[in-house]
């Protein structure tokens, strides 16, 4: 477990705040987020034995308050249509825990953030797609959380990372450090004239929602295939988690990202960045599990921009990572300098892989309406 925590932070201390019962007796590192610090806490006692517990990055979500009141919006309604919904299948929604003064986070001495939320049993976050069945079981997993909360008005929810997923204010941000002095290897070249040769298309799915071809829902930000859980005995999924970035949006942000992670099948941490394909069989697969539960609520339009969602997606990313590296890595974790760069290359390759397959990518989306 990590030492490098300042006393009044330590786990073991915030740990106390949040346990609903009974002695914690372990605490360790959990999970492989890029943002926040997470630890699975373990009690002495038989029911609801482990529960996370989590250090928000306060630099990164501003407003941490209304994170955690998106959170609870957004869990008491899906466990209210939980209760009422017809579904057959296992479907779990991690609940936030509350401290002895019902606050749902605590602030520490030295004023870090923390909350917990229970831990879901025998379920296990899938790491990597390594066959079909996985890949139609992440799009499942991303439909029935869209399906959950299509009633949920988005107005419910407050925006807590203003320009999230708004391709055209990444643009403005890159735009911003890309004079920044940086050895100009052919890498950097790559992905300075990959950016270039696009920046004109970053405004598409804006536009689509200005002109109220797209509607605001509530979306999730991040479906990426580790916050997808699947029961360790069925091998079906149960769960979507790291709720942070639960807010309105598109859900097609959703789907690109879904899409973008899921269909990449040397990762978005492979050194080979030049090998990366777009793997159109896993894409049939998860937009047939995700077609299965969301079809209820897609419109006509919907379907007109999910080619585009996948391939913005993609690309955003990839200009997210560029422009942290030229800034100095100040928001995603690294673990070298060239770590961003890395990333970016993936994503850049993987857009590019995208755009090459496009009409057999429309002819896809075409036949599953």
């Amino acid at each position: 477990m990590s030492d490098s925590l300042p006393s009044g932070s330590s786990p073991w201390v915030v740990a106390e705040q949040f346990k609903p019962a009974g002695t914690v007796v372990n605490i360790q590192e959990f999970g492989q987020g890029n943002i926040n610090s997470t630890f699975l806490v373990t009690l002495d006692v038989v029911t609801d034995q482990r529960f996370i517990l989590q250090r928000i990055n306060t630099q990164v979500f501003q407003h941490p308050q209304l994170v955690m009141r998106n959170i609870r919006t957004y869990s008491e309604h899906v466990c209210q249509r939980l209760q009422t919904d017809t579904c057959q299948r296992r479907w779990e929604v991690p609940r936030v825990l509350l401290t002895p003064a019902q606050q749902d986070y605590w602030i520490s001495p030295d004023g870090d953030f923390w909350r917990a939320m229970s831990y879901i049993e025998t379920a296990q976050a899938l790491q990597e797609i390594t066959t079909p069945d996985q890949a139609e079981e992440m799009g499942y997993a991303l439909g029935m959380f869209h399906h959950l909360i299509s009633d949920l008005p988005a107005e419910q929810l407050a925006d807590t990372l203003e320009g999230f997923h708004i391709t055209p204010q990444y643009l403005q941000q890159f735009e911003q450090v890309q004079d920044t002095q940086v050895e100009l290897t052919p890498e950097v070249e790559y992905c300075l004239q990959f950016i270039r040769d696009r920046k004109q298309d970053t405004d598409i799915l804006e536009t689509a929602k200005a002109e109220g071809k797209l509607q605001l829902r509530l979306m999730h930000g991040d479906p990426k295939i580790n916050n997808i859980l699947m029961d360790t005995d069925t091998q079906q999924a149960v769960s979507v988690i790291d709720l942070d970035t639960v807010k309105p949006g598109l859900v097609h942000y959703d789907i690109g990202d879904c899409l973008r992670s899921g269909c990449n099948p040397l990762g978005e941490e492979t050194e080979q960045w030049e090998m990366v394909q777009f793997d159109l069989q896993r894409c049939q697969r998860i937009l047939q599990g995700y077609l299965a539960v969301a079809q209820s609520f897609l419109t006509d339009h919907d379907y007109d921009y999910l080619y585009d969602a996948v391939r913005l997606i993609a690309f955003e990313l990839g200009l997210r990572f560029f422009t942290d590296y030229l800034a100095g890595n100040v928001y995603f974790k690294v673990k070298h300098p060239d770590h961003n760069l890395n990333r970016a290359l993936v994503q850049f390759k993987l857009a590019e892989s995208i755009e090459a397959q496009a009409q057999e990518i429309h002819a896809l989306i075409q036949s599953l309406r």
